[in-house]
Formats: structure tokens, C-alpha cells, sequence
């Protein structure tokens, strides 16, 4: 495995054409990938409807995911009802494909809750501290296999983690942590790596001078690099990663090659530090137009059924505006509440701290 040389899986080429690989194949119906578009446009559209929010000022900040919809969307599909994904912060349209509440995610970037969400069973909290969550993930697999969930012969009773990080976080000591964890403990985790090219204002040629799926062999793990703006090609290469560590067969690392079309969140200026021709160039690039020319070529959808879609999509827009006006504020108590299952004495006399400040100012205890 060390030194071993892999060439970028590809299933469908920017032109919408379809190629074969020696090794990866993707196995869904055309009705799989009208749905995949699908997908993607309604995730597009909820992120620039977020974006939006925030320049009018109904959110705090927003971190746009515009260009990695592809990855998103054929990663999410490979999991299935035991496994646990482990997000960061960008991950909007994976989330709305697994049935996330999106209203959860609308409230955390406005500052009305600190991640007290539903549906934990399936999607964790998003994380704004860089690559903390590999580590959760980590001991969730390893958790797994405690609990015989990792290599039974009857396969629906496996699970496996998936989680997600960027390529600036693959520089993070928590994420290599994580990496030596799960060789060490040949856990059932697949870690995600979305490489957008940028880390902030810093380009990954900064942070790596190999590919970096090729780290993993160092940590002495699988890792391989596919083209994240391909979503056959993604959803393949996630499905057999998620397979393998289900089975026992240990962890593996995806490098999804992809570009974030935006800014970094919506404090950010991307033109002080990268050129329109790049942009311009990874345009042509564009996962949705990608899969639309496909379908068209393939007879599978049409001006009438986009004309369908774009009326979903305002319908969603329209629904994402007004699940602001929805929003409420949790109390401190509340706050205070969602902590722990059970409260603990130190948690108890931060409380209490707490109200003893408010109360110094002659307030109601919030």
C-alpha cells in the first residue's frame, strides 16, 4: 500500500459523459441521479438563501458550501440506518438529504442556540472548532466494534462513522490524533476530507506537498483521492469505504478534489487572495451543470421538469426565510440545561454563578 500510486477516480466527466473505471463503478438507476440532482439544487438553493440572511443581518455569519454539492450528496447516500456522521460546519446539503431539521442549523449561525438540536441519532452538531469532531468520530467507531456493530456476517447489523473535515484541517493535531487512533484501533471510520483548495486565504500547495490522500498510507490506512465534483464517482468510492469498514476491514481516507465557488463563511473576501481565472476555470467545473447536461444527453429530464424544480427551489427559498421569524432565543437556564444528561456540581455552580452576576445588575435572570 505505501507508495502506491492512484489515479483520481472519475465517473462522469465535466462534459457530462460518462467514463468507466478499473475499479469503482457506480451501480444506481438514471431515477437515482435525477434525485441526486435534485438534491443538489434544493442544497445550492438553501445556501444562498442562508447567505442572503446574513447580509440582511437575520444570521450572524454563514459558511457557504456553493461548488461541493456533488460531495455531499453521493457521500450521503452511501450511509445507511446504523451509521453515525460526524459534520464540521459546511456540510448543508448533506443534511438536508438525511432529513436534518434545517431550522437547527438556521438557529445556530444566528446566535439562538448553542447546537441543542434533534436528530442526533443520525447527524451530530456541526463543529466550528477545527477538526475536533475526527476525534469524536474516532471513539464513536471504536465504540462500534465494542459493542459488536463492526463485522457480523449478517451485514444489516453493522455500522460505521463518517466524518467530515476540510483540507485545512488535515494540518490540525486533533485530526492526526485522530488518524493514529484509527489505525491503531483498526476503527470503522471512513474520514471525509472535502478539498476545496483553500484553507481560508491559504492554498492547500501551502500545507502539503503530496496529494493528501497519499497522508494516509503514513498513518498505515487506505486513502484515496476522487473527483468531488462527480457525484457517481463519489457516491462509489464512499460506499466501498463505507463497506470496508463495516466489514472490520478498517478505516479509510476519501480526498474529495473539489473547490469552494464562495467565500470562506461571509467575513470573508476571496478575491484578496485568489485570481477570477481560477474561479472562472472551476465554473466550468460545476458538479449541478455536470449531472444536468448528463441527464439531458440521457434523455432523463428536460426544460419542463428544471421549470419544475426551480418552483421547488423557490418554495424552499420562501420556506427558509420565514423559519427565521420562527426562531427563539434559549434562556441561559436552558442553555445550562442541555449541558449534560444529568447536571453536575460544577455545572450547577456556574449556574449559579451566573444568575448571581445577572441578578447584581438588578435584571431578570436570563
Amino acid at each position: 500500500m505505501r507508495g502506491q500510486s492512484h489515479d483520481m477516480v472519475q465517473l462522469l466527466t465535466p462534459e457530462g459523459e460518462r467514463v468507466e473505471h478499473e475499479q469503482f463503478a457506480f451501480t444506481g438507476t438514471v431515477d437515482d441521479l435525477v434525485a441526486y440532482h435534485r438534491d443538489m439544487v434544493l442544497g445550492r438553493r438553501f445556501d444562498v438563501e442562508a447567505t442572503a440572511l446574513q447580509r440582511h443581518g437575520e444570521l450572524g455569519l454563514w459558511p457557504p458550501q456553493i461548488g461541493q454539492e456533488a460531495a455531499q450528496v453521493g457521500a450521503g447516500y452511501a450511509v445507511r440506518d446504523n451509521d453515525m456522521v460526524f459534520p464540521s460546519y459546511r456540510e448543508h446539503t448533506l443534511a438536508m438529504i438525511l432529513g436534518f431539521p434545517m431550522k437547527q442549523i438556521l438557529a445556530l449561525f444566528r446566535g439562538s442556540d448553542a447546537g441543542d438540536w434533534e436528530m442526533l441519532d443520525k447527524f451530530r452538531n456541526y463543529q466550528i472548532v477545527i477538526g475536533c469532531q475526527t476525534l469524536n468520530a474516532v471513539g464513536y467507531a471504536m465504540a462500534l466494534q465494542f459493542d459488536g456493530m463492526v463485522g457480523n456476517d449478517d451485514a444489516a447489523k453493522n455500522a460505521a462513522t463518517l466524518v467530515f473535515h476540510g483540507d485545512g484541517a488535515s494540518s490540525q493535531g486533533d485530526v492526526n490524533e485522530a488518524y493514529v487512533f484509527a489505525a491503531s484501533y483498526n476503527a470503522p471510520v471512513v474520514f471525509f476530507c472535502q478539498n476545496n483548495q483553500w484553507a481560508i486565504s491559504e492554498p492547500i500547495a501551502l500545507q502539503s506537498r503530496i496529494p493528501l490522500y497519499q497522508r494516509a498510507w503514513g498513518f498505515g490506512f487506505h486513502g484515496l483521492q476522487v473527483d468531488g465534483n462527480d457525484v457517481l464517482a463519489v457516491k462509489a468510492v464512499t460506499d466501498w469505504a463505507m463497506d470496508r469498514a463495516r466489514n472490520g476491514e478498517g478505516p479509510t481516507f476519501i480526498e474529495a478534489f473539489t473547490y469552494r465557488m464562495g467565500a470562506h463563511t461571509t467575513s470573508d473576501d476571496p478575491t484578496k487572495y485568489r485570481g477570477s481565472s481560477e474561479e472562472e476555470m472551476w465554473r466550468g467545473r460545476d458538479p449541478i451543470n455536470r449531472l444536468e447536461k448528463h441527464l439531458r444527453s440521457a434523455g432523463a429530464i428536460d426544460d419542463a421538469h428544471l421549470a419544475r424544480l426551480e418552483e421547488e427551489a423557490d418554495e424552499l427559498g420562501a420556506e427558509t426565510r420565514a423559519a427565521i421569524k420562527e426562531l427563539k432565543d434559549k434562556t441561559m437556564d436552558e442553555l445550562f440545561a442541555s449541558v449534560y444528561a444529568e447536571p453536575t456540581v460544577e455545572l450547577e455552580a456556574q449556574r449559579r454563578e451566573y444568575a448571581e452576576y445577572v441578578a447584581s445588575f438588578g435584571e431578570d435572570e436570563q
